[in-house]
Parts: structure tokens; C-alpha cells; sequence
């Protein structure tokens, strides 16, 4: 997957965690940022690879955002891959 087609999936699985408040807020707690931080950062590609690092850490949150923009649900892995530290091991 390039790099430009990663970030436009990781912006829409931010768009799609910031209108379910209990997992922004979870996310929020995660990394000790402020949402409004959390979005004024949504060009970063470190912060998206951070974003889709949440999506695939929950198997439930994954599967929902995948069915809900009809995603391949391996789209998410393959675009975190693309954006910085994509070829770092994980142990999610």
C-alpha cells in the first residue's frame, strides 16, 4: 500500500474513533494526549500510525470501523506498515 493511500484509510479510521466517545477517550488516556491534540495532529503520519496502532490492538473496534466503510479488514495492517515504524516487529 503507498504511503499516501495509509493515511487517508488512518484519517478515516481517526474521523470514525472521534465519534465514539468512549473509545477516544480511551485513546486519549492511552497516549496522555488531549483530543483537540489528538486532531490538530491528524496530518502526522506518526500520530495516524498511532491511530491505526489502536484499531488493530482491538479485534471488536477493528472489525466494526472495517464493516463500517465496507474495508478489507486486513487494510488496516497494510497500511500501518506503509506509515513510519511500519517495518518495526509488533506485538499487537
Amino acid at each position: 500500500m503507498e504511503t499516501d493511500e495509509a493515511e487517508i484509510l488512518a484519517l478515516k479510521a481517526l474521523t470514525y474513533l472521534a465519534s465514539l466517545d468512549e473509545m477516544m477517550d480511551r485513546f486519549s488516556g492511552l497516549t496522555g494526549m488531549a483530543q483537540g491534540d489528538i486532531v490538530e495532529r491528524a496530518g502526522d503520519p506518526e500520530m495516524l500510525a498511532g491511530i491505526l496502532e489502536f484499531y488493530l490492538s482491538d479485534e471488536a473496534l477493528l472489525t466494526e470501523f472495517c464493516d463500517a466503510f465496507e474495508i478489507d479488514p486486513e487494510a488496516p495492517a497494510r497500511a500501518r506498515a506503509a506509515l513510519p515504524g511500519g517495518d518495526l516487529p509488533h506485538w499487537t
